[in-house]
């Protein structure tokens, strides 16, 4: 991929999963010319997906309606991100999918627990988003460091969360001869 042109649809218009994309892209790719498009398309899960297998499938739902969208990129790119309850505690993570017309790469975050207080309005059926402000006294925290960067006053935040497993999910694009024969979009 270095070296080449190529045309990159975000599934996502979110400012954080958009450059998440975009820097992940830089690190393992950093000869890589690119033309970034971030377009808004649905997930086919619930605006707050609760469990890793309904987070997942928003990402490659996310992935797969992007290529609808824009059949003519090189590459799609879907983030999701999702809660799943773990023992008694509520974990945090997303799923990261990387589509081209014939491989396709996947890579989870690093997961998280949420406060009782946040974990408590999100399985009442409130999205993460709204529960950090709720619970933070903030505004938009999901276009900026979510609740990891909350938690950690930045130390990690959303983007960096996920920009690690976009770079996670690049992997068979950076070593396209070991995984061209068992990873295939379908």
């Amino acid at each position: 991929m270095n070296g080449k042109k190529l045309t990159i649809v975000v599934a996502s218009t979110n400012p954080v999963k958009v450059n998440a994309a975009i820097d992940g892209i830089k690190q393992l790719f950093p000869k890589c010319n690119y033309y970034v498009k971030y377009i808004s398309v649905p997930s086919g899960v619930a605006d707050q997906p609760m469990s890793d297998n309904e987070t997942l499938t928003g990402a490659l739902n996310r992935v797969n309606n992007a290529h609808e969208a824009e059949p003519e990129a090189d590459l799609w790119i879907g983030i999701e991100g999702g809660v799943a309850r773990m023992g008694n505690e509520l974990a945090a993570f997303a799923w990261i999918v990387v589509r081209s017309g014939s491989m396709i790469g996947k890579a989870r975050s690093g997961t998280f627990f949420l406060p009782q207080a946040v974990t408590n309005l999100v399985e009442q059926g409130i999205e993460l988003g709204t529960a950090d402000d709720m619970v933070f006294n903030r505004k938009d925290s999901k276009k900026e460091g979510g609740a990891i960067g909350i938690l950690t006053d930045n130390v990690v935040d959303r983007k960096q969360l996920y920009e690690q497993a976009v770079v996670l999910a690049l992997v068979p694009f950076k070593n396209e001869e070991l995984y061209k024969h068992n990873v295939s979009v379908g």
